[in-house]
Parts: structure tokens; C-alpha cells; sequence
């Protein structure tokens, strides 16, 4: 079978719920920009014996999801999108309260990406004629780890 352009609109982003296991869609986004290179450091392990070449060693890996959007409030009762809440609850936690489950893949991948990561929110608001901006960082904490999708929509919260 040939190799298909996945389009990037079609990426599955999910945050845990408190109790870690229900997942919530974050909706409204327009952007979603993983970035598997943050927060690396390397230390220069350039030596005598190396000819003038420059070498290094990966001390720390690190990794961020950059979202962006609009944010999604119900007219009839001010309730926001559950995703963006919950990412906005997490974002206002300090210490172990701050770290949070998130999950995404493509709808092609038969595994979800899973990190503990750290919320942060962006600048909000917009312009003139500008629908109101909603912007938040996802920062891996500690390592990337997998999950199956599993076969009951229902439990992977589509």
C-alpha cells in the first residue's frame, strides 16, 4: 500500500480527566505544532582529538505541543469546551497538581502519544475583526510513552 500526506488538521488531541482514565477532545484548534526538540540541552564533547570537528552528546530530551485556536463557550450557559477548560485548570496548578496527562495521534496511527506534561496558556484575545484567540503550550514532562487505540470509540473518547 502506498504512503498517503496526513493532513495536519486531522490530529487527535485528547487531555485526561482528574480520575486519569476518561479523555477529553480539546476542541476549536487551528493549530497544532509538536516540537520534538524543546527543552533538549547537549554538552560540547569537542577534544584535542577531534581534529577540529565539532562533537556532542544529547544530555536531555524534551518535547512541547503548541495549540492554538479559538476558544468555544456555549451561548445558552457560558460553559466552556471541556478540553480547553481542563488544559485551563491544569494551566493554574502549581507543584505535582501541575502535571497533567495529554494524548494525540493521527487517525491512521493505531498508537496514541501519551506524555505527563505541564499546561501553560498564551496570549488570549484578538482584534477588531478577530474571532477571540485561545493559545496553550503542553510541555513533556518526563518521558514519551505509548498506548493502543483501542477498538471501542467509546473508550478512546471520539
Amino acid at each position: 500500500m502506498p504512503t498517503v500526506k496526513i493532513n495536519a488538521r486531522d490530529i487527535i488531541i485528547q487531555v485526561a480527566e482528574t480520575n486519569g482514565t476518561t479523555w477529553t477532545p480539546i476542541g476549536g484548534l487551528n493549530s497544532a505544532v509538536p516540537n520534538a526538540g524543546e527543552n533538549e540541552e547537549v554538552v560540547d564533547t569537542t577534544t584535542f582529538d577531534s581534529a577540529g570537528n565539532y562533537e556532542q552528546e544529547v544530555i536531555q530530551r524534551g518535547a512541547t505541543l503548541a495549540l492554538e485556536g479559538f476558544l468555544l463557550k456555549d451561548p445558552a450557559n457560558g460553559a466552556q469546551d471541556p478540553g480547553q477548560a481542563r488544559v485551563e485548570a491544569l494551566a493554574t496548578q502549581v507543584g505535582f497538581a501541575s502535571v497533567g496527562k495529554i494524548r494525540f495521534r493521527h487517525p491512521v496511527d493505531t498508537q496514541w502519544k501519551v506524555w505527563n506534561a505541564t499546561f501553560s496558556l498564551g496570549e488570549h484575545g484578538g482584534g477588531n475583526n478577530d474571532k477571540y484567540a485561545w493559545v496553550a503550550t503542553i510541555t513533556r514532562s518526563g518521558p514519551s510513552t505509548t498506548a493502543a487505540v483501542s477498538a471501542s470509540v467509546a473508550e478512546d473518547g471520539e
